[in-house]
């Protein structure tokens, strides 16, 4: 199996795309029993969320603040799957509930490895 990133963006910027604290608590459930699904079928590799917080280096050490000074859709957070082909990992990434929210993207990338080993 092949590990893949699934990759989540959404409006973390504009003070009216914000969910309530009732609607985070929902979207929050329903991100982890997709998360739960995943793992049940033992193709979970692991993930993290992202604060809004952020620095973006440019070349010739311009540094800005936030990640997001072009555009207000931000990387929110990633999960790693393991997946058979790609086409099974986009499978998986279509059921995430982000994508229920106007705006939202996620993107699926394959990891490949840039290192020597």
């Amino acid at each position: 199996m092949e590990e893949y990133m699934i990759i989540m963006r959404l409006d973390l910027l504009t003070k009216d795309a914000q969910p309530s604290p009732e609607q985070m608590q929902e979207y929050m459930k329903q991100y982890h029993h997709w998360v739960d699904s995943i793992a049940g079928q033992g193709k979970f590799a692991g993930g993290k969320g992202l604060s809004t917080e952020g620095k973006v280096l440019r070349p010739n050490r311009v540094i800005t603040d936030g990640p997001y000074a072009e555009t207000k859709e931000s990387l929110a957070g990633f999960i790693v799957v393991r997946a058979e082909s790609f086409d099974e990992a986009v499978q998986l990434a279509v059921q995430c509930p982000i994508l229920n929210g106007e705006g939202n993207s996620v993107e699926v990338r394959k990891i490949v490895s840039v290192h020597a080993q």
